[in-house]
């Protein structure tokens, strides 16, 4: 059931923005999915422990959504980047 969710946002995707030469949707990734939890899980212990303060917190954010951003690169650089009935 998962697959046929995936494979209608792939549609959809493709109809609102056209043709994309992804692997996968960014959002239909698991790094998406986990940066998601762990920035939310960050921001509600700072503000929930008296421990863990807020710049801490923004660096921790800060660094979990660049390495998204790091991870995002490299799972694009490895495609071929070939649009259907490409000839290459």
């Amino acid at each position: 059931m998962a697959t046929d969710v995936g494979r209608r946002a792939e549609r959809a995707a493709d109809r609102m923005m056209g043709r994309h030469d992804e692997t996968r949707w960014g959002v239909l990734t698991g790094e998406f999915w986990t940066s998601v939890v762990v920035i939310l899980a960050t921001l509600i212990a700072a503000a929930v422990a008296d421990n863990f303060d807020a710049p801490r917190a923004w660096w921790i954010v800060g660094v979990v959504g660049a390495a998204y951003i790091v991870s995002r690169g490299l799972a694009k650089s490895g495609t071929s980047h070939r649009r259907d009935g490409d000839g290459r």
